[in-house]
């Protein structure tokens, strides 16, 4: 069997890039080991939410998906990053960044990541050229100067002009190619989860640091009449996972206090997941008739929703390169030409945030106190607030 293109890998990065490259008129494969969760409260579903930036809604709206996902989205207009880093879980620095300081756009939209595989799906089941496989995964790569061959978990050979690995931070087709990835592990997990509140978040996004990691709510739509919020909370291992085992009553009481009851009082609205945290880098984006997009090139820790808007530039670029010269599709050239373009931006980024993560988890005071400082000065030189809101939105990146 002959594709275009084959894509490992059915997560929200690549049923993006299916949809993208079949909107295209390229035949696609998306093929994926385990079958997408679409439902909220099913077991297994991703709790986690997607903050698509300005640049990431204009992608997907460019590409077909973004009417589709816009009756579902909850509008970010502030980012709020509070310290509470003091003796006592409260705040002490508060300083918000509007969007309409540098657009007369939100920063970004949020949306659940169960749904977004829903909706995604949905869009590829109107894709003639498109065929998504769950069930099935890419289990050896095989490749010549012309093309890819693949043979999948289900036996079938698939012949190909670009394999695109979008199949996680332990791709197998990044390690099938021989590519290497430097990892730096922090010790922290994320506990992803859903709450309900009294005090309506307004469209704001709350970041709270004090140690061990941020504490975020990113704005939801109402849940049973309720304002809603999603969070992920950052602690280190052990912390962590005591805190996704305790009692229901007494994990409230815990968020809710390390929330400096900003909200008031939190309760819990689903289950609780746990992920761990790591930055990782693969060293080379792409081998012979293979790139590598999202979490198969690079993983950073869930802070300025940086993780799926960079996976997004990935396949922009790569389908950018692809529609300028379809005749050199999965070439050396188109390749080069990607790793050329998102490389900078990935290791600039990656650097970045494992700055930003460390600096979150501080416990000394002294440097806690440092923390708080440096927040200030960003806040009151507005040049370089506004230089800094543009980066976070992916202001460079291509």
């Amino acid at each position: 069997m002959t594709h275009d293109i084959l894509i490992s890998g059915g997560g929200i990065a690549g049923l993006v890039a299916a949809a993208a490259f079949g909107e295209a008129g390229f035949s696609v494969l998306c093929v994926d080991p385990a079958a997408p969760v679409t439902d909220r409260d099913a077991a297994g579903s991703d709790l986690r939410t997607t903050a698509f930036l300005q640049p990431a809604k204009d992608f997907l709206d460019q590409i077909g998906l973004w009417d589709r996902l816009a009756p579902y989205a909850t509008p970010l207009q502030v980012m709020r990053i509070v310290d509470a880093g003091g003796e006592y879980p409260e705040p002490r620095v508060v300083k918000e960044f509007d969007a309409a300081d540098i657009s007369d756009q939100p920063f970004g939209w949020n949306l659940p990541n169960w749904l977004l595989r829903r909706e995604i799906l949905t869009r590829l089941s109107e894709l003639d050229r498109v065929e998504f496989r769950p069930g099935t995964g890419a289990a050896t790569l095989f490749t010549r100067m012309a093309e890819a061959r693949v043979t999948l978990t289900d036996g079938s050979r698939i012949r190909t002009r670009l394999v695109i690995a979008a199949d996680g931070r332990a791709s197998p087709m990044r390690q099938a190619a021989g590519i290497d990835v430097r990892t730096t592990r922090f010790g922290q997990k994320a506990l992803a989860f859903a709450v309900t509140h009294p005090i309506p978040h307004c469209n704001v996004s709350t970041e709270i640091h004090r140690t061990g990691g941020p504490f975020t709510l990113v704005p939801l739509p109402d849940w049973q009449g309720r304002p809603s919020s999603a969070v992920v909370w950052m602690e280190e291992g052990p912390k962590a996972k005591a805190l996704s085992e305790m009692d229901v009553p007494d994990f409230e009481a815990e968020m809710s206090t390390r929330s400096c009851h900003l909200f008031g009082p939190l309760s819990l609205a689903s289950r609780r997941t746990l992920w761990p945290i790591i930055a990782q880098e693969a060293e080379r984006l792409t081998a012979e008739r293979l790139a590598l997009v999202a979490e198969a090139a690079h993983v950073v820790p869930p802070i300025g929703a940086q993780g799926l808007n960079m996976s997004l530039s990935d396949i922009r670029t790569l389908l950018e390169l692809a529609k300028a010269a379809p005749d050199t599709l999965g070439d050396a050239t188109m390749l080069d030409a990607y790793h050329k373009a998102r490389i900078g931006d990935i290791r600039t980024r990656v650097a970045g945030i494992t700055l930003l993560n460390r600096s979150s988890m501080l416990s000394n005071p002294l440097l806690r106190d440092a923390r708080a400082a440096g927040l200030n000065a960003i806040y009151d030189l507005k040049p370089i607030r506004q230089s800094l809101m543009q980066l976070g939105l992916g202001a460079g990146s291509k």
